[in-house]
């Protein structure tokens, strides 16, 4: 049974503490948005999977609640970075199962100023993490790297792109440019958290958070919820809705298997088999390869995965991704468009809505409406969503 979704919603994503609201304002918002978009309202739906990350157990009820109280079950799902991605798989498969017919996706966070995962010890000590469920992880880089004062999740992703760079010649200007042409697209999101311009030049002399990255290379804390609408096949024709609902044509999750750890490099810990594998599973499922994709919204939470990514989702060989990048194929007049939203660089990432959010920015282009940010002729486009500790969902959706 095939699955699509015919209503997306997304509020500002915005810097912790800047507007007076909770999680479920923002829920309203982007689940009423979403509901508006379909052309439904919330007795039409039928199951609610809600995901989130830092909010207390039953939240999604709390968020939920706020659209309405028709007694239909809701789920609260947390996978770390991926958990948005993770609740619009749930109802994927509620749909394609035949469960039901029409199911709200819904992902918020409220989330504190300052960087994240610090830990009890406030910088993130190695203490912190040895009950952690990224304990493997992070043990991982410290038999390599050492575990040093700046932010975790910083260190990690940071000592991936010094492997990189070691292994393969990878430059810091070639970081520096992810990081460049995400933030020039933001320019054109009204919903992006940063819509500032920065030279390759600018991003290098920002601070440093850990070697090689710099601030303008990371990821903020951010406010924010987004929504998408999944419904069946049999509903869409009931209601008229195939001149805009947007295909799922595949989706695939994959989580870590020994390979993650095997190599000892910080490259595999924080998610490029993973990512490969599930690439992997949505070409196979869907027929579709690469070579088919015009719009892609990858999980940029610092600018070395977003070339780590290149390389697992097949956009080029593993040491080339810096190249690709530099030569503009990754940008509007390129092979592809990547992140046209501003990526999580820019647009913001808070955890439980990212993947959502990256699902209606898709929908958006698909159905031409990205307005400045367009991808003239998009057709298909392809989500990745990651969460260190860990699962990767790619989601590949094509247009009405």
């Amino acid at each position: 049974m095939k699955s699509y979704i015919v209503g997306v919603g997304m509020t500002p994503f915005e810097k912790p503490e800047t507007r007076d609201w909770q999680y479920w304002d923002m829920a309203r918002e982007a689940g009423t948005q979403a509901l508006v978009d379909a052309g439904v309202t919330y007795a039409d739906v039928e199951q609610v999977p809600v995901g989130y990350c830092f909010q207390p157990s039953t939240a999604g009820q709390r968020a939920a609640y706020s659209l309405g109280l028709t007694g239909v079950p809701v789920y609260n799902v947390n996978n770390n970075c991926a958990t948005g991605a993770t609740a619009l798989m749930m109802a994927r498969q509620f749909v394609e199962g035949g469960l039901s017919d029409c199911v709200l996706a819904l992902g918020f966070e409220k989330m504190r100023k300052g960087p994240l995962g610090a830990g009890s010890s406030g910088a993130g000590a190695a203490e912190d993490f040895a009950t952690s469920p990224v304990a493997r992880h992070y043990g991982v880089m410290a038999a390599r790297h050492g575990f040093e004062k700046s932010p975790p999740t910083a260190q990690i992703f940071g000592n991936a792109a010094r492997e990189h760079m070691d292994r393969y010649g990878t430059t810091p200007t070639q970081l520096a440019a992810v990081a460049a042409k995400n933030h020039r697209h933001s320019a054109h999101n009204p919903r992006a958290q940063f819509q500032d311009v920065y030279t390759v030049e600018e991003i290098l002399t920002t601070r440093t958070v850990h070697r090689p990255l710099t601030k303008l290379q990371c990821s903020p804390t951010s406010d924010g919820a987004a929504a998408a609408v999944v419904v069946s096949e049999r509903f869409v024709a009931r209601h008229g809705l195939k001149g805009r609902a947007v295909e799922i044509a595949a989706q695939t999750m994959a989580t870590d298997t020994e390979e993650t750890f095997a190599s000892g490099s910080c490259i595999d810990v924080v998610g490029a088999p993973v990512s490969r594998a599930a690439a992997r599973g949505a070409y196979e499922r869907s027929g579709l390869g690469i070579e088919d994709v015009d719009v892609i919204e990858l999980h940029d939470c610092f600018s070395v995965n977003e070339l780590l990514t290149y390389e697992a989702l097949g956009m080029c060989a593993a040491g080339e991704s810096g190249k690709l990048v530099e030569d503009g194929a990754t940008t509007y007049g390129g092979r592809w468009v990547v992140n046209p939203s501003g990526g999580l660089i820019s647009k913001g990432h808070p955890l439980g809505a990212t993947g959502l959010a990256q699902a209606a920015e898709l929908v958006w282009q698909l159905r031409g409406e990205a307005a400045e940010r367009q991808v003239a002729g998009a057709r298909v486009g392809l989500a990745h969503n990651i969460g260190l500790g860990g699962a990767a969902v790619v989601t590949l959706l094509r247009a009405p």
